[in-house]
């Protein structure tokens, strides 16, 4: 398409070359294969753009450019792009995106940034500087979309959600933790079904919280519970120390059992979500009983936000215009818990770490802060990895938990003993962009196995925030 023509970026005339500055350029709209050409390779060259980390629809290549003004264009799959976020002008070769690189950097745009070895806060914050006003969507379109969701959600029910064939483990209560643990760590689930033999009903869940706990109160001294005794100790003798435990922390707040929450598969997809939404659980059991006293369950499913998630984009692949919100760029709507921004009081903070705290540190975060993952970040905040409630369950492989002090771990350390275990596609930290759509948001989260995603600034990867599922099912219910 474009031939050879004076080169604008790189000329060299005479005694000294210009400064040459590194400029990261990104095209964040997907593809297979992407490349970037300009007027600074004289239109002639093709620069192969690399998928970054994390975010296989982003791409992204740095080049060394010299003050000055550029234009440049992408070539995606065989068809020749510009970026309408970006700052665009038709030109010779169509219409082509520009930028304009001061001698002393001051302003740039948020998708071509120069490319530094480390920023500071303020530095970060300088280049998020839009060229135009991001959309917003209107209260009618959001209420329209809300009012469409839990139409649906209230028309179809669990029994959607059951597969064709699967395979659901429960955990009988007489069993030992350390054996349940390393169950939940070798079948890579976060939680289980608890079975009451001699009740003959389910009675509970064993999740990873669980083992947060014993190992939080493994390491405190005055606890009742040792090592030799985990390895008999039976669930069912956890849940009953646990309640005691809980009374300690809590009062009384806590110093009851909680009943089991579980769903039919009769009951509604919207019921499904309120129920995990208000409990504060991954998941519920679908369980299903022919007589009226509740005798004889059966264990149908395990019912997650995912599964129903995935549902929603179904019903609705053919007909997205009627969920107006859908094409709305996630940092436009309220949606998930954001860095707060230099000056503004009302953020709610997110939780970050560095890979040197403590493992102990980290435990207690997750707990007191309520959340189910804490963002590792790097002295910039750029993410290097995701610790998570069910990583714990890889302490149970080898009785790594009887080896190890809280205190004396790091995160870094942590995080190497379940490196494959909660992997996706090799890559264990799931991201997006702050210009990615709810849409697109949504579709990586219905994939098996990624519960949040981290908002992260394009090539940095500093983090800017974090999107879970019960976040998206907040906002299409208005909960």
């Amino acid at each position: 398409m474009f031939a050879s023509g004076p080169e604008t970026g790189h000329e060299n005339r005479g005694v000294s070359r210009p400064l040459l500055v590194p400029m990261r350029f990104i095209w964040p709209y997907g593809g297979s294969r992407v490349f970037l050409t300009g007027s600074f390779t004289r239109w002639s060259e093709h620069i192969p753009m690399s998928p970054m980390e994390g975010c296989p629809t982003v791409f992204q290549v740095i080049c060394s450019l010299s003050p000055g003004y550029h234009q440049f264009k992408f070539f995606v799959d065989g068809e020749w792009r510009h970026d309408d976020r970006q700052p665009f002008v038709n030109g010779n070769y169509g219409v082509v995106n520009t930028v304009f690189i001061a001698r002393e950097l001051d302003v740039v745009s948020p998708s071509v940034s120069p490319e530094a070895p480390s920023r500071s806060h303020m530095d970060v914050d300088d280049v998020f500087i839009c060229s135009e006003p991001v959309p917003t969507i209107s209260d009618a379109d959001l209420e329209v979309s809300r009012q469409r969701a839990a139409t649906f959600l209230s028309r179809h029910t669990a029994y959607e959600l059951l597969p064709d064939s699967s395979k659901v483990i429960a955990l009988d209560v007489n069993i030992a933790v350390k054996q349940a643990f390393h169950i939940l760590h070798e079948q890579g689930i976060p939680m289980a079904p608890l079975w009451d033999s001699f009740k003959g009903q389910f009675v509970g869940v064993l999740s990873a919280l669980d083992f947060i706990l014993i190992l939080r109160e493994l390491g405190n001294h005055g606890s009742n519970l040792t090592e030799e005794e985990l390895e008999t100790h039976t669930i069912s003798a956890w849940k009953e120390g646990k309640v005691h435990l809980s009374r300690q922390i809590d009062g009384n707040a806590s110093s009851y059992p909680r009943c089991l929450v579980h769903a039919g598969p009769y009951d509604s997809l919207k019921d499904v979500v309120l129920k995990i939404l208000r409990s504060k659980v991954a998941m519920v059991p679908i369980i299903h009983s022919a007589s009226q006293d509740g005798s004889f369950p059966q264990l149908l499913n395990l019912a997650t936000l995912s599964e129903v998630l995935k549902c929603i984009l179904r019903h609705f692949k053919h007909s997205s215009s009627s969920l107006p919100i859908l094409q709305q760029p996630i940092c436009s709507i309220p949606l998930g818990t954001w860095v707060p921004e230099i000056g503004e009081l009302n953020g709610q903070s997110l939780a970050m770490l560095r890979p040197n705290a403590s493992l102990g540190a980290a435990l207690s975060l997750l707990v007191q802060a309520d959340v189910s993952s804490i963002p590792i970040v790097d002295e910039n905040d750029s993410l290097l990895d995701v610790y998570s409630r069910s990583d714990i369950t890889a302490l149970a492989k080898d009785k790594a938990y009887a080896q190890i002090r809280l205190d004396e771990m790091s995160i870094h350390q942590a995080l190497q003993l379940c490196q494959d275990a909660n992997s996706i596609n090799g890559q264990r930290c799931q991201m997006c962009l702050r210009s990615d759509t709810l849409h697109k948001v949504m579709e990586r989260l219905a994939s098996p196995g990624v519960r949040r995603l981290v908002i992260v600034e394009a090539g940095s990867k500093r983090v800017e925030g974090i999107i879970s599922l019960s976040d998206v099912f907040r906002l299409l219910l208005g909960v």
